[in-house]
């Protein structure tokens, strides 16, 4: 007598699935699309912030002038650095210069961050 307590097991399937074998149409893609797009209207968003970096870096020093750091809005201390442009002042960051030491000590911080930050700085001398 056989026992019916227990279903048979069905065999799988022999062919593997393919996600290939699937057409792709736009409904299938579109929440990739769309999420996609969502993210790249967001970038901008996710710039950096120079007046956020400097408030976490930056102004430890340059908001007392500690070790002759150029205080933020002192145009006579930033004149002498400001004729080599931006992209000489976050140079100067990125490897660091007397007392300073690279990246302003905060190694997280990517060029972009620096490059608003000294931006930040150089627009409050304006």
């Amino acid at each position: 007598m056989a026992c019916d307590l227990h279903p048979r097991r069905q065999t799988p399937d022999p062919t593997p699935f393919n996600p290939w074998s699937t057409p792709v149409t736009f409904p299938t893609l579109r929440p990739l699309v769309l999420s996609f797009g969502i993210a790249l209207v967001a970038a901008p968003a996710l710039a950096a912030d120079g007046k956020a970096v400097y408030d976490g870096t930056c102004s430890v020093c340059h908001a007392a002038g500690v070790a002759n750091a150029p205080k933020l809005g002192d145009k006579a201390a930033w004149a002498p650095r400001t004729g080599a442009g931006v992209a000489a002042l976050v140079g100067t960051v990125v490897k660091g210069k007397g007392a300073m030491p690279p990246k302003a000590g905060n190694g997280n911080l990517k060029d972009d961050d620096i490059k608003a930050a000294v931006e930040y700085m150089l627009a409050a001398l304006k």
